[in-house]
């Protein structure tokens, strides 16, 4: 039986990240990954649009965890250890530097994710590491005493090996979530997050592509609320705002099966939040203006159009004409438009997973196993997911990092 000193399964960002940082602590450690696809870094590649979204510009830990529905308190630590920074100066320091966007996103200067994947992989070839694809671990069992590990590989290969790393991705393979309980470790169920929502209603139909900078979106008899961009769909609502919704409520809309009402507030930073006030100082100013023109509000026209329609408000009426009735109306739209949600649907190609292995049975000094020494875990595979923006690659560096060097210290 062919014995390997560290196995890391898992050809993705927190796997690579985590083999290169165990052979470069430790050139005499032989350190082998084992990839059940046939393609490495495939989230990589596709994540961001192809640009690949590495991080965020948000360098202060505690500031950082803000981002994570699960696994902000146990990430602290690590976070003062390895955050964006240390991240940002890893890859310059390799010939890659990184750019910041408007809303604190960072990508390659290339804007383009193959030199991400071109710099981790080069890394990993200049430290040593072996790579094997289309080699995927299906079973694993710890030998007694904490003395290592047998592996049983997709091609029944069985191996050994001092120190296993679980940096599959998400456990949504059931051979993934079964090695992991096997293992004896615990795993959280496993639901989406990170999603869009469907919403058939005439005040958003056909206006897909038109976007609002600001809202503020809730979930009726919830403690669920987001704030952020907003951008109408051909299927429904999506941005920043529907996706931080759906990471924090990821467990609850699950409950729900998809299928709940949201309350949008378009005007969210007008004086006072009240549309009242926004409309009577809108009535004084423009007396004469039809009420479905164009105004100061930071909403589209075609979605104006929409709202006032939907306050049952006709093309001929100006503001100085506007009824009491149709004044609280305008206001409902402006600060509670209520849409149903019928389902949800994947942000674009990327997915996130709510669940993983439960977070109080790893030491997260080291990311080292609690249940049996010399088993490690990285990345998705934790229940461990961040809003979108770069935090869920920035997790995988982390804790990719810190797996990687416990285990070259041992």
């Amino acid at each position: 039986m062919e014995r390997y000193r560290v196995i890391i399964a898992g050809g993705g960002a927190a796997g690579i990240f985590a083999a290169v940082a165990c052979a470069e602590a430790n050139p005499d450690c032989q350190v082998t990954v084992l990839e059940r696809g046939k393609d490495l870094l495939s989230k990589v590649k596709i994540s961001g649009g192809g640009r690949c979204n590495v991080t965020h510009a948000c360098f202060e830990p505690n500031e950082l965890v803000k981002n994570y529905p699960r696994g902000h308190l146990e990430l602290r630590g690590p976070f003062h250890r390895w955050g964006p920074h240390e991240t940002v100066d890893w890859f310059q320091q390799r010939g890659v530097n990184l750019k910041t966007e408007a809303d604190g996103r960072m990508f390659p200067e290339t804007d383009d994710a193959q030199t991400i994947i071109d710099c981790l992989l080069k890394a990993a070839r200049a430290a040593d590491v072996k790579i094997q694809t289309k080699c995927g671990l299906i079973a694993a069992q710890a030998k007694p005493n904490g003395a290592g590990f047998w592996l049983t590989l997709a091609d029944t290969q069985t191996i050994e090996c001092e120190k296993l790393l679980i940096a599959s991705g998400s456990l949504r393979s059931s051979k993934s979530a079964a090695i992991c309980r096997a293992l004896g470790h615990t795993v959280e169920p496993l639901v989406p997050s990170l999603f869009t929502f469907h919403i058939q209603d005439p005040r958003i139909q056909n206006l897909a592509g038109i976007s609002v900078a600001n809202i503020n979106v809730s979930i009726p008899d919830t403690r669920l609320s987001s704030r952020g961009p907003v951008l109408i769909t051909h299927w429904g609502l999506s941005g920043p705002a529907i996706l931080k919704l759906s990471a924090w409520g990821a467990r609850d809309l699950h409950a729900m099966r998809y299928q709940f009402p949201i309350v949008v507030n378009w005007i969210p930073d007008m004086p006072g939040k009240s549309a009242h006030k926004t409309i009577t100082e809108i009535k004084k100013r423009h007396p004469r203006r039809h009420v479905r023109s164009k105004t100061s509000l930071p909403i589209p026209h075609r979605l104006w159009e929409r709202i006032t329609r939907a306050a049952n408000i006709d093309d001929e009426t100006i503001w100085a004409t506007l009824s009491k009735e149709h004044h609280q109306a305008l206001a409902h739209q402006l600060n509670h438009s209520r849409f149903n949600v019928s389902r949800k649907s994947m942000n674009k190609e990327e997915f996130v997973t709510c669940g993983g292995v439960a977070l109080k049975e790893v030491n997260f000094k080291t990311m080292e196993s609690k249940i049996y020494p010399g088993l490690y875990f990285a990345g998705e595979s934790l229940n461990i997911d961040g809003v979108t923006g770069g935090f869920n690659f920035q997790a995988a560096w982390t804790t990719g990092r810190l797996a990687g060097q416990a285990m070259g210290a041992g």
